[in-house]
């Protein structure tokens, strides 16, 4: 199964574990957007798009600001070859200003997701409360992971190369082949 990897605001850069993941398992592909510091909601959803109907049947790796993508995605095409989606540590855009850089994704939708997911949640991300979070995860249909005391899940707050993402991700997909069964 391919795996599409959705960076957040500003790309998920160098040591971030969603850099170290496509380059290291071979079904996944990292959804380049040509415009990382200023992104625009209509131009990330073509991309992301572009890159579903390249790849159907992929589950869509999230982080930040990518998993309020996948949520915009699945309202605009609910039909999409989607397999599943790990959501990790959401941004709340809606706690942004409306000058902010990231203010074309507001609101954030709240409606289910038309496939499984996980949504995985920091207690202390500085980008979303628990409570938002746990909003994201009812609204969104997603099960919610407990990461503890993660912070954003970036570089930033000690995470670069692991195991834990690919664990969750095989979790997921481990999900999706028993419900096809």
């Amino acid at each position: 199964m391919s795996r599409l990897i959705l960076p957040g605001w500003q790309g998920s850069g160098p040591g971030h574990w969603q850099r170290c993941w496509a380059a290291e398992d071979d079904r996944c592909r990292v959804v380049e957007q040509d415009d990382w510091e200023r992104p625009e909601l209509g131009a990330w959803l073509d991309r992301l798009h572009a890159a579903v109907m390249d790849s159907p049947g992929s589950i869509l790796i999230a982080h930040s600001l990518g998993a309020v993508l996948v949520a915009h995605y699945a309202r605009r095409h609910p039909d999409a070859p989607v397999a599943g989606a790990l959501l990790v540590a959401p941004a709340d855009v809606d706690a942004l200003s409306s000058d902010h850089a990231l203010a074309s994704f507001q609101p954030a939708p709240l409606s289910p997701l038309p496939f499984p997911s996980l949504l995985a949640l920091s207690r202390n991300d500085p980008y979303i409360s628990v409570a938002r979070g746990q909003l994201f995860a009812r609204a969104w249909g997603s099960e919610l992971v407990d990461l503890g005391e993660a912070g954003h899940v970036n570089t930033e707050s000690g995470h670069g190369p692991g195991r834990q993402g690919f664990t969750l991700a095989d979790h997921l997909e481990q999900h999706l082949v028993r419900a096809a069964a």
